[in-house]
């Protein structure tokens, strides 16, 4: 086989990869550098307990919801994001989270918020 070629035989495809090569490295170089801001900083002043789903309880339905939480300078909750978990905790988690308050800060910031659902034994 011919050193030039990829795996599917397209000398063409890898003179494009090449080409590419730079800007997805230097993509990846800032991606990895980037700040990922103020991420767990902030203090938890009150915290709302999610409730459980019932069709998640029937459903013996467990496991850890991840949000992040978009947190306003006053220490209020402007919006939240399921980043990882079952959709059928993820409703209940984020509607948690909404009410709960940070202590205040000077700028917006985010949080990641861990809630894990576990049925009682």
């Amino acid at each position: 086989m011919n050193g030039n070629r990829l795996r599917n035989g397209s000398p063409g495809a890898l003179r494009m990869a090449m080409r590419w090569l730079p800007a997805v490295t230097l993509g990846l170089i800032v991606a990895l550098a980037a700040p990922v801001g103020a991420a767990g900083e902030r203090a938890v002043k009150s915290r709302v307990a999610p409730i459980y789903p019932e069709l998640a309880k029937r459903m013996k339905i467990t496991g850890v919801v991840v949000i992040v939480a978009t947190v306003d300078p006053d220490g209020k909750v402007t919006d939240v994001k399921t980043i990882s978990g079952n959709h059928a905790l993820s409703i209940a988690a984020e509607d948690a989270v909404r009410k709960w308050r940070f202590v205040p800060a000077d700028a917006i910031s985010t949080v990641n918020v861990e809630l894990n659902f576990a049925l009682a034994q």
